[in-house]
């Protein structure tokens, strides 16, 4: 096996593959990449129980081969050559790059125990790259960490028509977007739970350009754009569905404009500690935020709009919050409002008049807990 690349080329594609090496394996020879060089082309994979992930490349193939040998190692190499066409071969029992006057040689692994890739179940339609990720980094934020909950650390994936719907929740709070797709037939849907830390880690490896093409079975979900492409396991489990948890009779409402809001829960929760909480009162064209520990005590007033009620006081965990308000995009949110612990909507939108109107149906929800307010 022999094959001429560019330094940049090689990198950013051993870079892509290795996102999905275990950390630490029993079985050695997955934490392997393994480079396959025919016809022109350099195909770079790995895998683990849990995930794979393929690229393919230009190259100047000189001898048609294959090689397996440990991927992070060699991902450290390519970050260090020099810049400029890169020399690769096997050679005996080792892999060499060579790059203007540097040269390595890195043991190669043997492939008796060397899974076989898995490969992409059946394409069910396509999701522009850019939309899908923002709407994964929506909704992730809300997913739980608990490992011993594993359904919960994941992401609903739904299809229905020509809808996607994301969504998280770790109990305390719950995520949802809608975004558009593109089914390649009439009748697609679907309902999937993905690894939001894996989904997380897809959607932002494809870049910004492009259509994602989007593969299901009973067992995994895989992605392909221009190359590039990647499965992973399903978690088992449902999430909880959102719609009754999200209907809301004549809440309050509070519009205010988000960067000022994120910049006054940032300050105002400095002091939040021990589990307290940052209180949000709302009175006729103001919101005062107030949060405090034993004698430390923090607060500010913003401009507000509140409708449905003359004041109304609430609650919320600060970390919580400040991860709703920074999911959201939009200049402009609104707080739906059903009283002092109980649920709140945040939503995003483009300005007040469109926040005010009653007809118009947000794509990004993110639902809270309100906390009991502050004595």
């Amino acid at each position: 096996m022999e094959f001429r690349i560019e330094r940049s080329a090689l990198t950013d594609a051993v870079a892509w593959a290795a996102r999905v090496l275990p950390t630490r394996s029993p079985v050695p020879v997955l934490g392997g990449l393994l480079l396959e060089a025919s016809d022109g082309r350099l195909r770079i994979s790995g895998l683990d129980y849990e995930a794979s992930a393929c690229i393919e490349v230009e190259a100047e193939t000189v001898r048609a081969g294959k090689v397996l040998v440990m991927g992070r190692r060699l991902l450290d190499v390519c970050r260090v050559l020099p810049e400029g066409a890169v020399q690769c071969a096997v050679e005996g029992s080792r892999f060499s790059l060579m790059s203007d006057s540097a040269r390595f040689g890195l043991s190669v692994l043997p492939f008796d125990d060397y899974p076989a890739l898995p490969s992409l179940p059946e394409v069910l339609g396509a999701v522009d790259a850019e939309e899908f990720a923002a709407a994964v980094a929506h909704v992730t934020v809300a997913a739980g960490r608990d490992d011993t909950l594993p359904t919960l650390t994941g992401i609903r994936l739904a299809l229905d028509g020509d809808t996607m719907t994301l969504a998280a929740t770790d109990r305390y709070r719950f995520a949802v977007r809608t975004l558009p797709w593109k089914p390649g037939k009439d009748g697609v849907s679907a309902d999937v739970v993905v690894s939001a830390r894996r989904l997380t880690e897809i959607a932002r490896s494809f870049g910004r350009a492009g259509m994602v093409q989007l593969a299901l079975d009973g067992g995994s979900a895989g992605f392909e754009l221009a190359g590039m492409r990647t499965t992973v396991r399903l978690l088992d489990g449902r999430l909880p569905r959102h719609d009754k948890l999200f209907a809301m009779t004549d809440p309050a409402r509070a519009v205010l404009d988000r960067a000022p809001l994120v910049e006054a829960v940032k300050r105002v929760s400095v002091v939040a500690e021990g589990g307290s909480p940052l209180q949000l009162t709302f009175c006729g064209e103001s919101v005062l935020l107030q949060a405090g520990y034993e004698d430390d005590v923090a607060s500010q007033r913003l401009p507000a709009v509140l409708d449905g009620t003359d004041e109304l006081t609430v609650a919320f965990n600060p970390s919580y919050l400040m991860d709703a308000l920074a999911s959201f995009d939009a200049p402009v949110v609104r707080f739906d409002l059903m009283g002092p612990g109980q649920r709140a909507m945040v939503t995003g939108w483009t300005s007040r008049e469109d926040a005010a109107d009653e007809a118009a149906c947000p794509v990004h929800q993110h639902l809270l807990m309100s906390a009991r307010p502050l004595v």
